[in-house]
């Protein structure tokens, strides 16, 4: 089994991270440190990260959670900031986060130790669309809305086509449904952007077919297995 994989497996992260655990010189097999990421480990094999024994999970915990604004999505902050872990009171296993929201986003987010999920969630070839609700100030007139859904340039690249519908205008605030199918740091924030239009407020509400429901911010459930499944499929 290939060294990023096995990690995975051991709940450490998703395999993407874990290729960073190689590539800084934290992860040893039998006492050797290693650097290559096609590194195979095999059951006799004893590995270390940070010079603690790791293996495989038997069974993997899979969670959601209605992430409040306030907490960012990581185990640990340089800036000693709350991070979501920090919600969770009834689990010891090494749970992480998949993918993203920001410090200010809110709504539905995926904790698990199973890496190969979070691998299949979150690469950008499975194209999952997650489904946000976005709030800007004002009017949005629909040729700015029209440009969004065919792709804008952020950060030098342009967006995948996307679907918006407005949902509501009220009290000067246009409410949107926005559908994507990227992952990028800010996307939803950063296209509103391009057409001089700040998000005030941002929740994801699904990823696929999965719905946040039932859940108050700050909240968080065990996935039925159903949903699990789902999840492995999509």
């Amino acid at each position: 089994m290939r060294i990023n994989k096995f990690l995975a497996e051991c709940g450490l992260s998703s395999r993407r991270k874990c290729e960073t655990f190689v590539l800084e010189k934290r992860v040893k097999v039998n006492g050797k440190t290693i650097t290559e990421l096609s590194t195979e480990v095999g059951a006799n094999d004893i590995v270390t990260v940070d010079d603690i024994r790791v293996a495989p999970i038997k069974k993997h915990v899979y969670i959601m959670m209605n992430k409040p604004k306030g907490y960012i999505c990581s185990a640990s902050d340089e800036h000693d900031r709350k991070t979501v872990l920090d919600l969770i009171k009834d689990h010891n296993e090494r749970i992480f986060p998949v993918g993203r929201l920001d410090y200010d986003t809110e709504g539905l987010l995926i904790l698990t130790t199973d890496g190969d999920l979070a691998n299949r969630i979150s690469h950008p070839r499975n194209e999952i669309s997650k489904t946000y609700i976005a709030k800007v100030e004002g009017a949005v007139d629909e040729a700015l809305i029209d440009k969004l859904r065919g792709g804008v340039v952020i950060d030098g690249t342009k967006t995948k086509k996307c679907r918006i519908k407005l949902l509501e205008f009220k009290n000067g605030m246009s409410r949107y449904e926005v559908i994507i199918s990227e992952g990028r740091n800010r996307q939803v924030r950063k296209m509103f952007e391009s057409i001089n239009k700040e998000v005030v407020f941002l929740k994801r509400v699904a990823i696929g077919d999965l719905r946040l429901r039932g859940l108050r911010r700050g909240e968080y459930r065990d996935l039925y297995p159903e949903e699990v499944n789902y999840l492995k499929m999509v």
